[in-house]
Parts: structure tokens; C-alpha cells; sequence
């Protein structure tokens, strides 16, 4: 529906409902999985139209379903353009003749808007994993894994039928990193193909190189871009040969003519670079940099790099937050981006001439910034708590905002939910310290009420206004909890420095910042019940549940999801080892002081609150040992306990009938106490 249409809607909800006031219901399970997911979207510049992915999930499949929609900017002529059991995802607008472009099957697939009329533009045997096209629509630039020394598709193909047919499935591997989240690597990996649509025929960019493009991890959603002309390619690549124990991302460029020359390093950090985009004048390319070799979560600077003159220039030194989803104005002024701002994801602006900051939406979680061809709309992701993500728009001249998708209005208007709200505390050396707090469904200020304490993981992460579908604050206040999430030490959104310190200080600082946002909300508001609080977390979240069993008799009973217990064996087991060489100070044998002090397995005689273990057998950043180990010392101990074991998921649980167990364990968990 267009912009004018969609407020009559609301309109008319709005004096509906004040005529015949509806009967809300607290969220369930059913309404967080009928939430329609938009995953992604691309703007037509030329006929100024909206392509977006929209996924639904059916419970009783167990699965999603991925469809295509396009519309008007201005949110007219809504119109769905695929509908099969097939996902169709990634979709984009070609620059020819109005067609759009998808993913089905791992193959690019076009439809005209107009007539419903499919056409399959690859048969790339190895299947394609993101693409790009260029400005004319007559190339794409495609990623696949493959076979590093396959030079063509019927070599993968015989590879891959070797394996199969194989009777001995055991791998040698002679290197780290041999898996990675939650798969076995093998021998392949991630090649860039540039596709020429008049011959249709890929060539690989950097053939036979035994390292990842875009990398295996710490990259961007935008690893790999045209220039304007479309004759250069810039994309992010670690050139290292111990990737496990390296952050050092770096941004190349290359020409895209097929003669396979060799790529020139752009970047100049020896920390994390990646995002490289390039100016719509073509003189400029600007990326993303981190300083500190090693460091994952380090300030990521935007850098501009001159064609002309050869100089790098960093435009965001003065400002304490970290830029990601870069975007440039039409003129080259300008450079849009998103940036973690306290408990929202901010949309700012920096003049590339006078490094000048404007924070142009500070509230909600925005994110994948479009930007229209005269400048003066940017179009966006936005979510909170009370709402999953719909497309917004901005005039970046009166910063009006105006939402255009509505997938999610009548399902949310039968639901009764608060606002997220926050409160601001002392924590450790009298640091200020914002927490989340989220009221239960109907909530009535005289009543008393259970309180859940959520820690998110990272540990350099924060809790923000956002609809989460797997830690939803809104679903764990549904169940007459009142949520508080607080971001101590180690999140981001506050700073560097903040972020800093927890790094070798895991249960320092950090916990100072935990107990006090406790302390002060039970003492604070008084709808909060002290002798009914329980508390849950998972990756460092789940450290630190393990943590307050060692030191804090707080909580009637805990949670700890996916959760480090014991550093020495994580260190040991866990695949991106610059994590914990960083946290850590070094490995277990160079720093054993600092594993012995911070590893929770030291301070199992403390233990003694009931907790409820959750794990993923596939799960590679914190392998299921942790788990085990962390029952066992529960079992051995006589705590009560129990293990939620998953053998089809890993460090997160996604599939619809698994979510829905584990919610009702989570729950059960809690009111048995």
C-alpha cells in the first residue's frame, strides 16, 4: 500500500479499536514464529522500486520459506513476484531491462516484474553464494567454494563425486582452521567469480589461492564491489596462512578483465579491513578498518583511499563508535553508515572533505542503508523490541522518517507488549552502566513480579531495542517476568574504552557492572519481587551465568545456554583463536595465571544455585564439551540440574519445533523454582 494508504490504515486500526476495544494476548511462541522475516532488500535508483526477501516459517514443515516482493518506494503497487516451495532469496534489480535478480537452488535466476516470466542465468556446478552485478548489468561478481586448484566446474564436480563415493570418510587436515561455527571445512573454499552475461562465462578473479574470499570470518555484508565503470573490483580477502589465530583482513583490488593479474593490497592496517565501496565519482574507495592485530572488537574506522594521489585518509578518528554498512551519496560528499549507539543502532552521516559527524536517526536498530538517487531519501531496515524489521525511509533534509512495509501490523495489533525502557546505574570505578528493562503484558504497577536477568554474549556485544527471534525480551516478559538487560563492561555502543575493559578481566569489571544493575533495579523499582529472580545468558552470557554460580547466591536458578566453563579446554577446542588469545592475554601456557583466575571450573565449590545446561552438539565456537563438563561438575556436586542437549543444532537454535522445546524448558525451569 502507498505512504497515504498505509496511514488511513492505521487510522482506521486506531479508531477501530477505540470503538471496540480488541482483547490483547501476551506474546506466544506461535506469534514470534508467524512474524514475517525481511531478510533483505535492493533499490532501484532508475524506476525507484523496492525488491525485498520475505521469509515465513511453517512449524509443522519445521523449516522457512523465502519469497520475493517488489513495490514502490513509496510503499504503492505491492506486488509478490515468486511463490514456490523453493527459496528465492537475495534478490536485486539487474540494470537491464527492469529485471530483477534471485537466488534459487544456488543459481542466479531472473523475472520481469511485468509478466511473472522466470529465466536461469547460471548453471554454475559448484552453486553461488552471493552476487553482485555491475552498474551496466552486463558482468556479476559471484562467490562459490571450490576446489582451490579446480580451474573449471567439471573438476569440482569430480572431486566432490570422489568424496561421495568414498568408503573412508576420515579427513587429514594439516592446519587450522579445519571447522569453523558449525561446519567441517574439507578442502574448498570461497572464490570470487566475475560472470560476463553476453558469453556466460565465469572465470575466477585469484584462482588456485588457498585463503577465503570474501574471509571466513570478521568480513562484511558488502566483502566485494564494482567500480562505477565496472572495469575494477575491490574486495576483502586474509592473505595469512594461520587464519585461526589472525584478524588481519585486508582489501585488494584487481582488474576485471579476466587476464588473472595479480591483486595489489589497499589497505594498510595489520588489524581487520573489509567493506570496501567505491565513490560513485570512482575516485575514491572507502572501507572499514580496526587498528590492533588480534582484536576482533576494535574500533573500526572509516578510511578513504585517493586513486588519484595514492594517500588513505581515516575520517572518523574523533568519533568513538564503530562504523559498518557504508554507503556513499550520489555526489561523493558524503558517507551513510550505521553504527551500535548505546541500546540502538544508529544512521549517521560524515563529510568526507570536513570528517564532520551528523547523527541522523539515533533511535531503534537500523540497518542495510539505500540510498535514492537524488540523495535525499535514505531507505533502511528498522526494528525494536515491539516490532520485527519493516522497511523505513529518511529525508536526509528534515530527517522525516516514514515507514513503508507493514508485513507485521494486524498480528502485532493483537498482541500486548511494552516498550523497551532503560535506567542508567554506577558500575566498577564509578562508571555508568545502561541496562534494558522490559515490563510483563498487562502490567500493573502495584503487583509484584518475577524478574529474569538476561547477559548478552560477544562478549563485546550489547542488548538493543531489537526483535530478537531467538533471545526476544518481549517473549521472556510474556510469562509475567519483568526483563532486565543490562550492557556492562565489554559491550559496544559506549565507546572503546568501555568495550576494552573486560579483555583478561572476564569476571572483574564486568561482574561489578552485572551486580550493581541488579542490585539496583530490585532495590529501585518496587514491582520487582528480590526473593524471585533468576538469571540467564549464553556464549560469554553463558560464561558468566557460571561465573555467579561461583560467586553470588542472587538467583533462585540459572541459565546457561551454549556457556565457557572451563577456558583452558575452550582454548583448546574452539576454532577463531585470536578470541581467546586476546581475552586471555596469550594461551593457557604463556598466561596460566590469568586462565586459572577467570576459568569458572576453579570456583565449582561455590556452586550450589540450580541450573538448567543448554548446548548444540554442532556447535565449533563453544564446543559441547563445555557443556559436559559443566554437568557433570552440577551432577557430581549434587546441584540440581539439568541438560537440554541438542544433536542437530549449534551455537544457536533454530529450527521452529527445537526453539519451541527450548522455550518451554527455559520456562519450566524458571517456575519450578
Amino acid at each position: 500500500m502507498g505512504a497515504i494508504m498505509f496511514k488511513y490504515f492505521v487510522l482506521s486500526l486506531l479508531l477501530i479499536t477505540a470503538v471496540f476495544p480488541q482483547q490483547k494476548r501476551a506474546l506466544t511462541f506461535e506469534d514470534l514464529w508467524a512474524m514475517k522475516r525481511i531478510t533483505s532488500f535492493d533499490l532501484d535508483q532508475q524506476s525507484n522500486r523496492l525488491v525485498f526477501a520475505v521469509t515465513s516459517y511453517d512449524f509443522e514443515k519445521n523449516k522457512g520459506n523465502s519469497d520475493i516482493f517488489i513495490m514502490d518506494a513509496d510503499g504503492g503497487n505491492f506486488k509478490q513476484l515468486t511463490d514456490s516451495e523453493k527459496n528465492e532469496t537475495q534478490p536485486e534489480f539487474t540494470g537491464l531491462e527492469n529485471l530483477v535478480s534471485f537466488i534459487r537452488d544456488g543459481q542466479i535466476f531472473t523475472i520481469n516484474p511485468e509478466t511473472g516470466i522466470e529465466n536461469q542465468l547460471t548453471g554454475f556446478y559448484p552453486g553461488i553464494n552471493e552476487y553482485e552485478w555491475s552498474r551496466d548489468g552486463k558482468k556479476i561478481l559471484f562467490t562459490s567454494s571450490v576446489f582451490p586448484d579446480c580451474i573449471d566446474q567439471d573438476c569440482n564436480k569430480r572431486k566432490d563425486d570422489s568424496l561421495a563415493n568414498s568408503k573412508v570418510k576420515a579427513q587429514i587436515f594439516n592446519k587450522l582452521m579445519f571447522r569453523h561455527w558449525n561446519e567441517w571445512r574439507g578442502d574448498k573454499r570461497s572464490h570470487l567469480f566475475l560472470y560476463d552475461t553476453e558469453s556466460k562465462t565465469a572465470n575466477d578473479i585469484y584462482p588456485y589461492i588457498q585463503n577465503d574470499i570474501p574471509p571466513l570470518a570478521l568480513g562484511s555484508s558488502n566483502d566485494f564491489s564494482f567500480s562505477p565503470a565496472g572495469d575494477e573490483i575491490a574486495f576483502t580477502s586474509n592473505p595469512d596462512v594461520n587464519e585461526a589465530a589472525s584478524t588481519n583482513n585486508e582489501v585488494f583490488t584487481i582488474k576485471a578483465n579476466n587476464s588473472f593479474n595479480k591483486p595489489v593490497i589497499l589497505s594498510e592496517s595489520p588489524g581487520n579491513d573489509n567493506e570496501p565501496v567505491y565513490s560513485p565519482s570512482d575516485r575514491y574507495i572507502a572501507y572499514c578498518s580496526m587498528s590492533r592485530a588480534g582484536f576482533e572488537a576494535d574500533k573500526q574506522n572509516i578510511v578513504i583511499y585517493d586513486k588519484v594521489t595514492g594517500k588513505r585518509e581515516v575520517i572518523t578518528e574523533n568519533i568513538d563508535l564503530s562504523a559498518n554498512g557504508l554507503v556513499w551519496s550520489p555526489d561523493s560528499k558524503f558517507i551513510y553508515f550505521t553504527a551500535a549507539n548505546e541500546i540502538n543502532n544508529s544512521i549517521m552521516r560524515v563529510s568526507v572533505e570536513t570528517k564532520v559527524l551528523e547523527v541522523l536517526l539515533k533511535q531503534r536498530v537500523n540497518s542495510n542503508l539505500k540510498i535514492s538517487s537524488d540523495g535525499k531519501l535514505v531507505y533502511f531496515l528498522q526494528q525494536k523490541s515491539t516490532q520485527p524489521d519493516e522497511i523505513y525511509s529518511l529525508n536526509t533534509e528534515s530527517l522525516r522518517i516514514s515507514q513503508i512495509t507493514a508485513l507485521n501490523t494486524q498480528l502485532i495489533s493483537e498482541i500486548e507488549m511494552n516498550e523497551a525502557e532503560t535506567f542508567w546505574c554506577t558500575g566498577a570505578e564509578a562508571t555508568q552502566v545502561q541496562s534494558i528493562i522490559v515490563k510483563p503484558p498487562f502490567f500493573n504497577k502495584s503487583a509484584k513480579y518475577p524478574m529474569i536477568f538476561l547477559i548478552h554474549g560477544g562478549p563485546q556485544g550489547h542488548w538493543t531495542d531489537d526483535f530478537h527471534y531467538r533471545w526476544n525480551l518481549q517473549m521472556f516478559a510474556s510469562k509475567g517476568y519483568v526483563v532486565v538487560a543490562p550492557n556492562p563492561r565489554g559491550s559496544i555502543g559506549y565507546g572503546q574504552r568501555f568495550t576494552d575493559e573486560i579483555s583478561q578481566d572476564w569476571g572483574g569489571k564486568v561482574y561489578t557492572d552485572l551486580m550493581n544493575s541488579y542490585d539496583y533495579a530490585v532495590r529501585n523499582f518496587e514491582f520487582i519481587d528480590s526473593n524471585k529472580t533468576y538469571a540467564a545468558g549464553a556464549s560469554y552470557g553463558g560464561y558468566m551465568i557460571n561465573w555467579i554460580a561461583g560467586h553470588t547466591d542472587r538467583f533462585k536458578s540459572l541459565v546457561c545456554h551454549a556457556g565457557v566453563f572451563n577456558l583452558e579446554s575452550m582454548t583448546g577446542v574452539t576454532e577463531e583463536l585470536w578470541f581467546p588469545l586476546w581475552e586471555n592475554g596469550g594461551t593457557y601456557w604463556d598466561n596460566p595465571e590469568n586462565y586459572k583466575k577467570w576459568s569458572p571450573h576453579n570456583y565449582v565449590n561455590n556452586f550450589k544455585t540450580p541450573m538448567l545446561v543448554v548446548h548444540g552438539a554442532n556447535d565449533f565456537r563453544v564446543p559441547e564439551g563445555q557443556a559436559f563438563e559443566l554437568f557433570t561438575a552440577l551432577q557430581l556436586k549434587g546441584i540440581e540440574s539439568r541438560l537440554l542437549y541438542y544433536p542437530d543444532e549449534y551455537h544457536f537454535v533454530v529450527k521452529p519445533q527445537n526453539a519451541k522445546l527450548w522455550w518451554e524448558t527455559v520456562f519450566n525451569w524458571f517456575s519450578k523454582f
